[in-house]
């Protein structure tokens, strides 16, 4: 049972098999476009892909080009459609935005009451949304986040709906 001896590493994001519980593997040939893959050793998103025969005994391959779920950068990759890819597990939860720190930090609320106050404001366009209805509008905001692989960041704000009175 390998599991036991994980369990002493799990605090260090750092180690080779870190990314273990945080993707699953999938067939190339079952990855969809706008679904998600790690490509590089980074949480992506699929734009475009495409499946190549490569001569008369050759298999088929996959092209994807993906971009990166956090940093926006684009990454390909070229795989035989038999082999599996790694599938981040991506999830994205909602925060009620209870203030914007002086350093540039969120501090969050989760439905459960939980405060989050790890999450930095988002450089570019989030970020300014985030700003402009938080600090400028004055309005209750919600804030999605999006987590992946140990990573964390704010990918929408939107304005929190009002109860009815």
């Amino acid at each position: 049972m390998a599991e036991n001896n994980d369990a002493q590493h799990e605090v260090s994001f750092d180690s080779a098999d870190a990314g273990a519980s945080t993707t699953f593997p999938m067939q190339c040939s079952a990855l969809r476009k706008n679904g998600h893959v790690v490509i590089k050793g980074r949480p992506c998103k699929i734009v475009e892909m495409s499946t190549s025969k490569t001569g008369k005994h050759g298999h088929a391959k996959v092209h994807l080009v993906a971009i990166d779920i956090f940093t926006g950068k684009k990454l390909e990759d070229l795989s035989p459609s038999t082999h599996n890819m790694d599938v981040p597990n991506v999830s994205r939860r909602e925060y009620q935005l209870l203030d914007v720190t002086d350093d540039g930090f969120l501090s969050l609320m989760s439905e459960g009451g939980d405060t989050k106050d790890d999450v930095k404001v988002p450089d570019g366009e989030i970020g300014d949304k985030i700003k402009k209805l938080f600090e400028e509008e004055g309005k209750d905001t919600n804030v999605i986040i999006l987590t992946a692989m140990g990573e964390e960041a704010a990918i929408e704000a939107k304005e929190a709906p009002q109860g009815k009175a």
